[in-house]
């Protein structure tokens, strides 16, 4: 059975002005909902982030707590790989059982646990500091993923001046071409299943 398209919630809200939905800025399908290149559907595809690598380059650095880390991952890949608490702390706490970081509480930082890499895991963070997990995530990815946020943030300033200043025709061809393309990326993505 068709729905007629001024009953169905997608016509409506594309009539409030949502168009496309934000692309989010990471790239793990299993944190807040992030795509990207080992995220959502496509996630165990291609090689998967060094989350333990990631750890002990940044702890060569300076002392961290794990938000910290996870804010720094985000910020030298230019949010193509956020990890998620639940990739973070569970390798800080096998780290720690290894005897490769140490934890010491921060009075003053409300608690927090901070880590700093010990003499039994220098030669492994020393390595991993050479070649840092996230220069493959930032080289390989955050070009492509800033093209493809920066193609809907314009698609979707078209569709709200289409929205805001076309005609009720213009309005209607523009659902078409969502709809079009909506179907050929989901295309996009059954190619690779």
């Amino acid at each position: 059975m068709r729905f007629h398209r001024e009953h169905h919630p997608m016509h409506e809200a594309r009539m409030r002005g949502f168009g496309f939905p934000p692309i989010p800025p990471g790239p793990h399908g299993h944190e807040r909902g992030h795509g990207g290149p080992w995220g959502g559907r496509g996630r165990g595809r291609g090689r998967r982030p060094n989350v333990r690598g990631a750890v002990l380059a940044l702890l060569t650095e300076r002392p961290m707590h794990g938000y910290e880390m996870i804010q720094e991952i985000d910020s030298r890949t230019g949010g193509a790989w956020r990890p998620s608490p639940g990739s973070i702390y569970p390798t800080l706490q096998l780290l720690e059982d290894e005897g490769v970081i140490v934890a010491s509480t921060e009075e003053s930082g409300g608690g927090r646990k901070r880590f700093t890499v010990t003499e039994v895991g220098q030669a492994e963070a020393t390595e991993a500091a050479q070649t840092p997990p996230w220069a493959d995530v930032a080289q390989g990815t955050v070009s492509s993923w800033h093209d493809i946020r920066d193609s809907g943030a314009q698609a979707m300033n078209a569709l709200r001046q289409v929205m805001m200043n076309g005609t009720d025709d213009q309005r209607e061809r523009a659902a078409q071409v969502l709809d079009e393309t909506r179907r050929k990326l989901y295309a996009i993505l059954a190619e690779s299943e």
